[in-house]
C-alpha cells in the first residue's frame, strides 16, 4: 500500500504465523488474562502497552503471545467490557501528542519548513480520524486546535 503523504511505496512487514489457538506452552487463563488487562489499563497503560507487558512479564509467569487467541477478545475490547477504555482513541491520542511536540518546535524554529510540513500531514490526519470516530469515540461537536489538543494531553 501506498504512503499517504509522500509518492513512495511502503515497505512490507512480516505477517505473525496463523495459529486457530495459543501454543501449548502457553497455558494461561482467559479470565487472568482479563483481570490483568483491566489492571494494567487501570494503571494508566494504553492497550499497546498492554500488550507488550502481557508479551513480557505474562500472567502468572506465563507470557501470552497474543491476548485475542487466548480471550477470544482484543484488548480495547476487554477495556470496553470493562469500562476502563481511555477517553479518546489511542491512535488519535498519539497523533495529538505528536502535534503538540511539533507546535513546540515549531515555535522554538519558525523557519524550519520541513517540520512545518510534518505538522501539516500530522494535522491533516488528526481531521480525518475525527470524521472518521466522530460521534461513535469521540463527541459530534469536538473539533481539533492546537490549544483543545494540549489540554487534553
Amino acid at each position: 500500500m501506498a504512503r499517504m503523504h509522500t509518492r513512495r511505496r511502503g515497505s512490507s512487514d512480516s505477517d505473525k504465523p496463523a495459529a486457530d489457538e495459543p501454543p501449548e506452552w502457553s497455558d494461561v487463563d482467559a479470565d487472568a488474562v482479563e483481570d490483568r488487562v483491566v489492571e494494567l489499563a487501570e494503571q494508566g497503560h494504553s492497550p499497546s502497552e498492554i500488550g507488550v507487558i502481557l508479551r513480557d512479564e505474562g500472567v502468572q509467569g506465563t507470557p501470552v503471545p497474543d491476548v485475542s487467541l487466548v480471550t477470544d477478545k482484543k484488548v480495547t475490547e476487554i477495556l470496553d467490557e470493562h469500562d476502563t477504555e481511555p477517553e479518546i482513541p489511542e491512535d488519535l491520542y498519539n497523533l495529538l501528542d505528536r502535534a503538540v511536540r511539533l507546535h513546540d518546535h515549531m515555535d522554538e524554529n519558525p523557519t524550519d519548513y520541513q517540520n512545518k510540513r510534518a505538522l501539516q500531514n500530522t494535522e491533516a490526519k488528526i481531521r480525518r480520524l475525527m470524521d472518521y470516530y466522530r460521534g461513535d469515540k469521540i463527541d459530534e461537536d469536538f473539533s481539533y486546535s492546537p490549544d483543545i489538543a494540549r489540554e487534553l494531553l
